[in-house]
């Protein structure tokens, strides 16, 4: 049977002969006249025009970096200066504009020279002048700016200088007395001893404790004997270690009279001045990695190494000469607590550098969303800028709003950081490892964004946005996993809520007074000015805290009313270990935001309002647990995610002057940044 055919599409031959017949008929006269069209002219071609044309600031963009640096602004730009008045910093031009990035394209031992290479530029202009002879706030706020800018240009260059700043030197600094700070800090200063951090090993990374190293005194020579008992303790991931190092921190179990007294640091040559490794001492080289190769991570073993008594660092707990065990802290996990302090200075820089790292991709991504164009609305209409579209502003501009959030949360902490006082180090150690998690997640999700909003150019390496996805991947899980150290501040987070508890006292510090008053109510029915208001903000993000913190505490009881330990509980609970964590930090950013907002006035104050409703209705947005524990209604979620829309809209105008606040030169950007046009012709080539 033949198929069926409706009247309205089937025709008489005769009729389908006459119309192609026309249009054929027309095509020629076309053809006939061409001479009359206007010929093709380069004007028909895509043509760049800078974002800057049709965006104008109406606000000071400096007076945004201030709140977005937070410090040192002139000392970070003369050192922006030294870099990129440099060969070392591999300056190309591109487009009519100098740009300055390391060289990837070298081989991983040609990139571990380089990264000496400027550092010893840098040393030789007196960069690193009083950073660890110094001990004042300012002095210690501007070796952190330092360290941010060198890390903006390359995260080798920043690991290897804070491995043997922050971490060698940090750990001498804080575990070392007089005699150590005497012998070791200036030359260190100086790069006469180049040191690296032998903590992480083959089989313990995260539990600092376990580790297997084993050191032994011998009262006969006054000497400690240090060894590798098997395999599994050989220390691994050591910056520094595979070539340029000459001294080490070691962590080892110090064992008195057969007695483990837990762990302790010890300081170990393991190379002499000209680069030969020290005897009894085995290094290899941990290979290639996706990223940080300009770094030489290396893996030490040690076969009976002696070091002198002297080289134990004591301020913690020292060895006499017969061979007795002295320490004024008795209690042997708060012992081990005050051997992990270097690693507060690491995650606070981790943290910081990933958020300058995120200002990078968003300044990257936005200035070329501002000047590429794709589709139009109509036949013959213009194409329609990317950063017009909803849908791309939906994908930048929250993640823009969480990064400017973030940048005041890092400086804040800075700020209590360099002022520290032995009251505040459980306080430092909660935000260091809520923070460096968070904003490393951050950072990796904005730079996956990025990357694909940027599209085929996101994926060149001079465009930088995808080769800093494997550059910063690492900190994820260095200076402490993500997650276990979401776990920490949730159990220590526990711990407050059981002394508040048992000693019926109100709590005190961590930012959590907000439980001592009366639970927040809603509204029924959120409309735009709720989402908005400050005062339902923070009653929203304050009502998770405390829900969550409480619903934690009644699961580990419950688990341990059936018979489980209390750290077998904590497990257990993992899940609302996580929740808790992730409401604790984004209430805490939020309020430091609402802060900083405050101390604003007139446009910029606007702005930021903006900036800190997006942060919180994009939380109320991604975070699950809204609509999990009955936060949000899911009439509700549908109103918070309709505002999202609105808020992408309003911020659009301003994101240009937002991402000029950040201060990063223009060189430390890419050419997709500026004229790409250009940074593409075949002139260029």
């Amino acid at each position: 049977m033949a198929p069926a055919t409706s009247s309205s599409s089937a025709s008489a031959p005769s009729d389908q002969v006459s119309r192609r017949a026309s249009i054929l008929a027309r095509h020629l006269q076309n053809t006939r006249n061409s001479n009359q069209l206007p010929s093709l002219e380069s004007s028909i071609c895509l043509q760049y025009s800078p974002a800057e044309i049709s965006n104008k600031s109406d606000f000071e963009t400096r007076d945004l970096r201030r709140l977005m640096d937070g410090h040192n602004l002139e000392d970070r730009d003369w050192l922006f200066g030294l870099m990129l008045q440099s060969n070392f910093f591999c300056p190309r031009s591109r487009g009519g504009k100098v740009f300055v990035s390391a060289d990837y394209n070298q081989t991983m031992e040609q990139q571990r020279e380089m990264t000496m290479k400027r550092i010893g530029y840098l040393l030789s202009l007196g960069v690193f002048e009083g950073w660890l002879t110094k001990r004042d706030p300012e002095s210690e706020l501007r070796k952190l700016a330092f360290l941010e800018c060198v890390g903006s240009y390359d995260h080798s260059l920043a690991i290897k200088i804070g491995v043997h700043f922050f971490l060698w030197g940090g750990a001498i600094q804080f575990f070392g007395t007089k005699r150590h700070h005497d012998k070791w800090l200036k030359d260190t200063e100086n790069y006469l001893v180049k040191g690296c951090f032998a903590m992480s090993e083959l089989g313990h990374g995260s539990n600092v404790r376990g580790i297997e190293t084993i050191t032994t005194y011998d009262p006969k020579t006054q000497e400690f004997v240090i060894n590798t008992p098997c395999e599994s303790a050989q220390k691994y991931w050591i910056g520094g270690a595979a070539n340029h190092a000459t001294h080490t921190i070691v962590f080892s179990q110090l064992y008195i009279n057969g007695c483990n007294q837990g762990v302790h640091a010890f300081i170990a040559q393991i190379r002499d001045a000209d680069g030969t490794i020290c005897p009894n001492i085995r290094i290899a080289d941990c290979g290639h990695k996706i990223g940080l190769n300009g770094v030489d991570n290396g893996r030490i073993w040690f076969d009976n190494v002696r070091i002198p008594r002297e080289n134990l660092l004591n301020s913690v707990a020292d060895v006499s000469p017969d061979g007795q065990y002295l320490s004024a802290i008795k209690d042997p996990d708060q012992r081990f607590a005050a051997f992990l302090a270097p690693l507060t200075s690491g995650r606070i820089t981790i943290a910081a550098n990933s958020i300058y790292v995120s200002k990078i991709s968003l300044a990257i991504a936005i200035r070329y969303a501002l000047t590429r164009r794709a589709f139009s609305l109509s036949p013959n209409g213009p194409e329609v800028l990317l950063l017009d579209y909803p849908s791309h502003q939906r994908r930048l501009l929250p993640l823009l709003a969480k990064t400017c959030a973030m940048s005041c949360g890092i400086n804040w902490l800075k700020s209590i950081y360099v002022k520290r006082t032995p009251e505040a180090i459980k306080m430092i150690h909660v935000f260091s490892s809520a923070f460096k998690a968070t904003f490393t997640w951050h950072n990796m999700r904005t730079l996956q964004e990025c990357r694909e909003a940027c599209g085929g150019q996101g994926l060149k390496t001079e465009n930088r946005v995808g080769h800093l996805k494997g550059e910063f991947d690492v900190q994820s899980t260095f200076e402490g996993d993500n997650n276990v150290l979401m776990q920490q501040v949730s159990k220590i987070l526990l711990a407050e809520y059981m002394a508040a508890q048992k000693k019926k006292q109100p709590f005190k510090g961590l930012g959590l007074e907000h439980m001592n008053g009366p639970c927040p109510v809603l509204p029924g029915q959120l409309t735009r000015s709720d989402l908005r208001s400050s005062q339902f903000q923070t009653a929203i993000l304050c009502l998770r805290e405390r829900d969550l913190l409480n619903r934690f505490a009644a699961e580990v009881s419950l688990y341990q009313a059936q018979g489980e330990s209390k750290e077998y509980a904590v497990i257990l609970s993992y899940q609302l270990a996580e929740d808790l964590a992730r409401a604790f930090t984004d209430r805490a950013i939020y309020k430091i935001f609402l802060e900083a907002e405050m101390t604003s006035s007139g446009p910029l104050k606007n702005v930021l309002g903006l900036l800190r409703s997006m942060y919180v209705v994009t939380i109320l947005e991604e975070d699950a647990s809204f609509l999990r524990y009955g936060y949000l209604s899911p009439d509700n979620a549908v109103v918070v995610r309709k505002e999202v829309v609105k808020l992408c809209s309003e911020l659009r105008p301003h994101v240009l002057s937002v991402v000029n606040s950040f201060g990063i030169p223009d060189a430390l950007l890419s050419p997709i940044a500026f004229d790409w046009v250009d940074a593409n012709s075949w002139s260029s080539i």
